[in-house]
Parts: C-alpha cells; sequence; structure tokens
C-alpha cells in the first residue's frame, strides 16, 4: 500500500490536482474572509450612521436570581456592600444568599449618602445604591442613548439596571483628566450623564 502511495505522489498529474484543489481551498477562504470583513464594516457604518445603538438593558423590577431568593451583589467591598435590590450594608450583615440582612438597623435602601446632586458620590456601594433608585431609570435611558460609540463595547454586555449601575460607578476615563489625575478626587464615583465638575487646580 506505501509503494503504491509513493508511486502515484510522484506522478505530476497528481501533484497537479493536489496543488489545483490547496489552490481553491485557499482562495474560497480568502474571498469569504473578505466578504465577511465588508459586512461587519457596512453594519458597524449603518449602525454608527443609521440606526441608534439597541442597548439590552431592562429595567424591569424583576430579576431571575430574585426568584430563587439569591442575590447578586457589587462583591469588593471591604467594608460595605450593595445588593441588587439597592439595599446598601456592612460585609458582616450580608447573608449567604448575597442578600443585605435587612433586618438589620444599618442597612438601608436606594441610599444616596456620600453623593452629590451631579450623581457623583465618593463611595462606590453608595453610588451603586442610589443608582439602583426607580426615579434614576430615565435618567439611566437618556445616558444610553446618549452614550458615544466609545462605550458601546462597554454598556452592549450590559443586561439589567443592576449591572449597569455596577459599570457606571466604576471609575473611567470620564472620571479622569489628563489621564492621570481624577476630576473630582472625592467624588469619582459617577451614575449621572455627565463626567465630574472639573474642580480647579
Amino acid at each position: 500500500g506505501a509503494v503504491l502511495w509513493r508511486r502515484l505522489l510522484r506522478k505530476r498529474w497528481v501533484l497537479g490536482v493536489v496543488f489545483g484543489l490547496s489552490l481553491v481551498y485557499f482562495l474560497t477562504s480568502t474571498f469569504k474572509q473578505e466578504e465577511r470583513t465588508v459586512r461587519d464594516r457596512n453594519l458597524l457604518q449603518v449602525q454608527e450612521h443609521e440606526q441608534p445603538i439597541v442597548w439590552k438593558v431592562k429595567f424591569g423590577s424583576g430579576n431571575s436570581s430574585q426568584l430563587s431568593n439569591q442575590c447578586r451583589n457589587s462583591v469588593q467591598g471591604k467594608l460595605l456592600i450593595t445588593d441588587e435590590l439597592g439595599y446598601i450594608c456592612e460585609r458582616k450583615d450580608l447573608l449567604v444568599n448575597g442578600c443585605c440582612n435587612v433586618n438589620v438597623p444599618s442597612t438601608k435602601l436606594h441610599s444616596c449618602e456620600s453623593c452629590l446632586p451631579n450623581g457623583c458620590c465618593s463611595v462606590y456601594e453608595y453610588c451603586v445604591s442610589c443608582c439602583l433608585q426607580p426615579s434614576k431609570q430615565h435618567l439611566l435611558e437618556r445616558f444610553l442613548n446618549r452614550a458615544a460609540i466609545a462605550f458601546q463595547n462597554l454598556f452592549m454586555a450590559v443586561e439589567d439596571r443592576f449591572e449597569l449601575c455596577l459599570a457606571k460607578c466604576r471609575t473611567s476615563s470620564q472620571s479622569v483628566q489628563h489621564e492621570n489625575t481624577y476630576r473630582d478626587p472625592i467624588a469619582k464615583y459617577c451614575y449621572g450623564e455627565y463626567p465630574p465638575e472639573l474642580l480647579p487646580v
């Protein structure tokens, strides 16, 4: 069998067929890749110029995790945690299901304790809790409608108000000036439509 294959591969017409098939495969792959690239570029241009961005954010009051008595929460805080219902509590008062213990007096709902009227807060967890107030829905919708293409990748992955508030309150390029100093070093976590005011140097 091996000898027969070797003899067959020595024949020029067999090598020509193999080369021809390889060339056809290469040209087809290249053409399909180019076609995909052109289609993606056209789709991006249409999204940029003709159609508004379709955001996936859900503003309904019910989240699937709430139905199972589980809560997502802001996770990283050393002292404070905000759950997806908008409660803010001390880390020690977090229940095993991820929700804040609402029976503890220090637990607060939709607290804006460290926040300024412009929607910027000095504590991340208060920013998220305040952002989750039902009255902030129109503000968040307005922000999404005005969000630049630059923010598309960040906010397109967000699926509900809690995830939007987590993402919005994180410091971003909007919170800094000259790429190395905060516009407002105290209130640097913002859920509002606009970046913090520039403080006088």
